[in-house]
């Protein structure tokens, strides 16, 4: 599982993947806009993505979650790799099962 973490410095960051010991974390999944929109994994990797529109919504939802105590959180568009069709449709049909 892939997390990310708001850092004291304002910057938003891909944890490292955990498979034990999972923090609890907030959820914010939505409705995807367009690639160019929406902040990828990819651009999560390279450090790109901050000046795409989606890339406020993955702030606002790190500033929500240090606000309820949280120091990981998780989104869909940035934390599954869809790239990897294996990983993506796992992502999907755990979304399904937990929505």
């Amino acid at each position: 599982m892939r997390l990310l973490q708001l850092q004291a410095d304002g910057e938003i960051s891909l944890a490292r993947d955990l498979i034990e010991h999972v923090p609890p974390y907030a959820i914010l999944s939505y409705t995807w806009g367009s690639d160019e929109e929406e902040v990828t994994f990819s651009d999560l990797r390279a450090g790109v993505g901050r000046t795409k529109a989606g890339f406020e919504k993955i702030r606002f939802c790190g500033e929500q979650a240090a606000r309820d105590g949280l120091h990981c959180f998780w989104v869909d568009t940035c934390c599954i790799d869809k790239s990897n069709n294996t990983e993506l449709a796992e992502a999907i049909n755990s979304m399904f099962r937990w929505y």
